[in-house]
């Protein structure tokens, strides 16, 4: 049984049930586009037409074709999404995200390190070692941290390179 049609009663592809054309043996889309998915080559034909997608298909190797199918699929269903930016879009908005993500980390990381340092200077203005020397002691409330939290550049939080 080939994909896309049935033993004995041959069905159409969904690229030849939309384009309303008899399914040839040899049809290059009856692999890739099967009839029960017919929304698949409904956005490609939208955004590329039929006859571009046959082009492209008919030039690369057959190994090749499924990864053009899904690559032409993936693009043409985020230029009905987003027609202006498609897929250029997806990959902006992911850019900005981990962006933002990379500062929340450093922020977090900073917070643990100034954390550390004041449980340090704490548990040392506790030992017992400095109690005999009054210059010697450091107490926890004026202990000053390594890294200041206001030295955080907030502006690193907006635009990045991708942004449009």
């Amino acid at each position: 049984m080939e994909r896309g049609r049935k033993q004995g009663a041959p069905s159409p592809c969904a690229a030849c049930k939309l384009l309303r054309r008899r399914c040839a043996q040899e049809c290059v889309f009856a692999p890739y586009f099967p009839a029960d998915e017919p929304h698949k080559f409904a956005n490609v034909h939208k955004v590329f037409g039929a006859s571009n997608v046959n082009k492209m298909l008919q030039e690369l190797p057959v190994h090749q074709r499924g990864d053009a199918v899904s690559s032409m699929v993936y693009e043409a269903n985020a230029r009905v999404r987003d027609p202006v930016y498609g897929c250029v879009g997806a990959i902006s908005s992911l850019q900005q995200q981990i962006d933002v993500l990379q500062t929340q980390l450093a922020i977090a990381q900073a917070e643990v390190v100034h954390l550390r340092v004041r449980q340090a200077a704490s548990n040392q203005a506790l030992s017992p070692s400095n109690s005999g020397s009054p210059s010697s002691r450091i107490v926890a409330s004026q202990a000053r941290p390594l890294f200041d939290m206001d030295m955080v550049d907030q502006a690193s939080l907006g635009d990045s390179m991708w942004s449009c």
